[in-house]
């Protein structure tokens, strides 16, 4: 059965206006070049330090104006996994990157019927936000497999992409000038692992946000979760070949 929470504080709304805030600040300093978006998708299930290290990273080297984070909303590659509820992801990637006035959260692929591929992220935000240069900030695990993904000519187009991985971690930039790798902190921090240890009754206390940790007590998420042992990117984000 399908989960649609709403809370006062947490409104589409808000991150929306945190983005336009953002956009204002740029043009009362007179800011003359186009805004810099930092585009970081992921199941987030739940959303950990990990991930608001890479965007924070990532946002430094590269001069980002703002990190939108968009939570899928049917991840296609997990339908064989049990994965939380989108409201609960979208609410807990809110709770984790609300101290940050360079993060939104957006709610593109949430609300889109049918599985989440990042061709359709990229293009929406696009539409959203034409005054953006876009970067696409993803795992080693993901860029990778990046060559098979949907429509990569025109991903290739819509972003600039942005590889991340915790040192020791060999990256393939492919020769691409479209294409940059960046070495985070040392994090060794998976969802899979939060997500296993909140079933074993183990703390995730200063793994993920604490908001987030406090969220996942008052919901019970992932109490009984079971799942194969895993030694999951730092973000999974792998996308299919084309069906087109």
């Amino acid at each position: 059965m399908s989960i649609r929470i709403r809370t006062a504080s947490t409104p589409t709304s808000t991150t929306t206006a945190k983005a336009t805030n953002i956009t204002a600040v740029l043009k009362r300093r007179g800011a003359k070049r186009r805004l810099r978006l930092g585009v970081m998708g992921g199941t987030f299930d739940p959303i950990h330090h990990g991930h608001l290290v890479a965007a924070s990273e990532v946002a430094a080297k590269f001069g980002l104006d703002e990190v939108v984070f968009v939570p899928t909303g049917q991840p296609w590659q997990k339908t064989h996994k049990r994965v939380s509820e989108p409201e609960h992801r979208y609410l807990m990637t809110v709770i984790a990157t609300a101290s940050n006035p360079r993060f939104t959260v957006s709610r593109v692929d949430v609300d889109r019927p049918g599985p989440t591929y990042t061709i359709d992220t990229l293009r929406d935000l696009r539409t959203q936000r034409p005054d953006a240069d876009l970067f696409f900030i993803t795992g080693a695990d993901a860029m990778a497999q990046i060559l098979s993904w949907k429509n990569i000519d025109e991903l290739w187009s819509l972003a600039h992409f942005v590889g991340v991985t915790r040192p020791g971690h060999v990256l393939d930039g492919m020769g691409r000038k479209d294409v940059s790798l960046l070495e985070v902190p040392a994090m060794a921090i998976s969802s899979t692992d939060c997500r296993t240890r909140v079933a074993a009754g183990n703390p995730v206390w200063y793994l993920v946000p604490d908001g987030v940790v406090q969220y996942i007590a008052k919901y019970g998420l992932y109490a009984g979760h079971s799942e194969p042992d895993s030694s999951a990117a730092l973000i999974e984000l792998p996308e299919p070949a084309s069906t087109e």
